[in-house]
C-alpha cells in the first residue's frame, strides 16, 4: 500500500513535469520557429498566450469536473488531450496550426494538472508523508521549468524545433500506461451533485477575457478587461445563489487558503517571469545560442533539485510553512535584486551564476505555498481547491510575463530613440523588469508575515473549510 502510494506520486510528477516541461522548452525554441514559420513578432507572442487563456480559463471547471466524475478519469482524459495536440504542434506548418495546438495542450493540461493535488493530498492524508509528497511534486515544477529551457536547447540545436512537442508522446503515453495500476480509482460525487452549467460558462468566459486583456497587445485592453470583470462579478453572484455551484464561496473563507492563492499570483508573476526575461537577456544581449542559453540555467534547476527534495520536508515539519515560505521568498528577492545591476556585458560567473543559486529559494517557496494553498480544502473540494491553486498559478504567469515584458519593452524603445547601443538599451529594460519583480516578491514577503500568520487565540481561521486529512484511498483501490 505504502509503496504503491509512492509509485503514484511518481506518475502524478511525471503528469506534471510534461506539462511544466511544455510551459518552458518553447520559450528558447521561439526565434527558430519565427524564422521557420513565417510569424510576425506579434504573432509569434500567441505561442505562448493561447496556451496560458486555455490552460488558465479552464483550470477551475476542470478541477470541479474532477470532484464530480472522478479525478482519475479527468487526468486520464486531459492527457490523452495533451499527447494528441502535442503531435499536432509538433507536425505544425504554418502559425495556424501550431497556435491551435498549443490551445489544445493547454485544454489537456488543465484537465490534466487540475486535479493533480487533488489526487496527492487524498494518497497522503500524514502531514509529514504529504510534505515530503507535496516537496517532489513541486519540484517538478519548479526545477522542471529550468530543465526545460534545457532540454529545449538542446532539442533545437541537435534536430529541430518541432521536437520540443514531439518529446511530450512518450512522456504522455508513459503516464497513461501507469496511471491505470497506480492511480487510486475514484466515482466522484456524480453528475447529480450539480455541475452549474451557467456558472461554469461565466467563469471561463471571464477568466479566458481577463487573461485575453493582460496578453494583447492591440485593440481596446480596458474594454477587455472591464468584460471580464462583469463576467467574473456575475460568476461570483451566481456561486452565492446557485443549488449545486461550481465553486463554493466556503473555499475562500479560509485566510490561509485565499492568502495562499493571492500571493502566489505576486511570486509566479515574478519568477515566471524572470525564466522567460533571462534567458532573452542571454540570447538577445549575450548572443547565446539556444543550447548555451539552456545550460546556463542548468544550475538554477539543480538548486532548485537539491532543496526541494532534499531539505524543503524536513524544514516545513520543523519551522512550518509560513516561516519556510518567507525564508525562501528573501532567497528569491535576493536572486532578482543582484540583477537589478545587471550590466550590458556580463559575465556569468559573476553576474550571472549567484542568481541561479540563490533561485533555490523556489524550491522552499513552491512545497510551502502548496502545503498552505491546499490546507483547507474538504475532502470533497480538493479537486476544487487544486484548480484553484493552479489557476491563480496561471493568472500569475500570464500577468506577469505580460506586465514586466511590455515595462521591459517600453523603457528600451525609449533608449533606442534617444540612440543608445542596442545591447544597453535591451539591458536596462530588462533591468526595470527584475526590479519590480523583486519588489512583487518583497511584498509577497510582506503578505505572507502578516495574512499567513497563524490564528491569534479565539480567533476562527478556517470555520467552513477546515476539516481532518483526507483518508488515504483504500488498499483495494490502490491496485499494483
Amino acid at each position: 500500500m505504502k509503496q504503491n502510494r509512492w509509485l503514484a506520486l511518481v506518475v502524478l510528477a511525471t503528469g506534471m513535469l510534461m506539462v511544466v516541461l511544455d510551459g518552458s522548452i518553447v520559450t528558447v525554441a521561439m526565434p527558430v520557429m519565427q524564422r521557420d514559420l513565417g510569424f510576425t513578432p506579434e504573432g509569434l507572442t500567441w505561442v505562448i498566450n493561447a496556451y496560458l487563456i486555455a490552460f488558465g480559463s479552464l483550470l477551475l471547471l476542470a478541477g470541479r469536473l474532477g470532484d464530480l466524475l472522478g479525478r482519475k478519469r479527468t487526468l486520464l482524459a486531459g492527457t490523452a488531450v495533451f499527447v494528441a495536440a502535442s503531435v499536432l504542434a509538433g507536425l505544425a506548418n504554418g502559425p495556424a496550426m501550431l497556435i491551435a495546438a498549443r490551445f489544445l495542450q493547454g485544454a489537456g493540461s488543465a484537465m490534466a494538472s487540475a486535479v493533480s493535488l487533488g489526487i496527492l493530498v487524498t494518497l497522503f492524508p500524514d502531514q509529514r508523508e504529504r510534505a515530503r509528497a507535496i516537496g517532489v511534486f513541486s519540484f517538478t515544477g519548479a526545477a522542471g521549468a529550468s530543465l526545460g529551457q534545457v532540454l529545449g536547447g538542446v532539442l533545437t540545436d541537435a534536430l529541430s524545433w518541432h521536437w520540443i512537442f514531439l518529446i511530450n508522446v512518450p512522456i504522455g503515453l508513459a503516464t497513461l500506461a501507469l496511471a491505470g495500476p497506480y492511480l487510486p480509482a475514484d466515482r466522484g460525487l456524480g453528475r447529480r451533485a450539480g455541475a452549474d452549467a451557467l456558472g461554469a460558462l461565466l467563469v471561463t468566459a471571464g477568466l479566458m477575457a481577463g487573461i485575453y486583456a493582460v496578453v494583447q497587445t492591440s485593440g481596446n485592453r480596458l474594454l477587455t478587461a472591464g468584460l471580464a470583470a462583469l463576467l467574473l462579478a456575475g460568476f461570483v453572484l451566481r456561486q452565492a445563489t446557485a443549488r449545486a455551484p461550481l465553486m463554493p464561496l466556503r473555499v475562500l473563507r479560509s485566510r490561509q487558503v485565499a492568502g495562499a492563492n493571492a500571493l502566489q499570483i505576486l511570486m509566479i508573476g515574478a519568477m515566471f517571469s524572470f525564466q522567460i526575461l533571462i534567458a532573452l537577456y542571454m540570447q538577445r544581449v549575450l548572443h547565446y545560442t539556444a543550447l548555451r542559453t539552456g545550460l546556463a540555467m542548468l544550475p538554477a534547476a539543480l538548486a532548485i533539485a537539491a532543496v526541494s527534495l532534499g531539505a524543503s520536508a524536513r524544514l516545513i515539519h520543523r519551522f512550518g510553512e509560513r516561516t519556510v515560505l518567507i525564508a525562501g521568498l528573501v532567497l528569491l528577492t535576493g536572486a532578482l535584486g543582484w540583477l537589478t545591476r545587471l550590466p550590458a556585458d556580463a559575465r556569468y560567473a559573476t553576474d550571472l551564476l549567484p542568481v541561479m543559486l540563490l533561485v533555490a529559494g523556489g524550491g522552499l517557496v513552491l512545497p510551502a505555498i502548496t502545503g498552505l494553498g491546499m490546507s483547507g480544502a474538504r475532502p470533497d473540494d480538493a479537486g476544487l481547491a487544486s484548480g484553484l491553486f493552479n489557476t491563480t498559478q496561471q493568472l500569475g504567469m500570464a500577468i506577469g510575463v505580460a506586465a514586466l515584458s511590455t515595462v521591459a519593452a517600453a523603457r528600451t524603445a525609449g533608449h533606442l530613440r534617444a540612440g543608445a547601443a542596442e545591447a544597453v538599451a535591451l539591458t536596462d529594460g530588462y533591468r526595470l523588469a527584475f526590479t519590480i519583480g523583486a519588489g512583487l516578491l518583497a511584498v509577497s514577503i510582506a503578505g505572507a508575515a502578516f495574512v499567513l500568520r497563524p490564528a491569534a487565540a479565539g480567533e476562527p481561521d478556517e470555520p467552513a473549510t477546515a476539516a481532518p486529512a483526507p483518508a488515504a484511498a483504500p488498499a483495494s483501490q490502490v491496485r499494483r
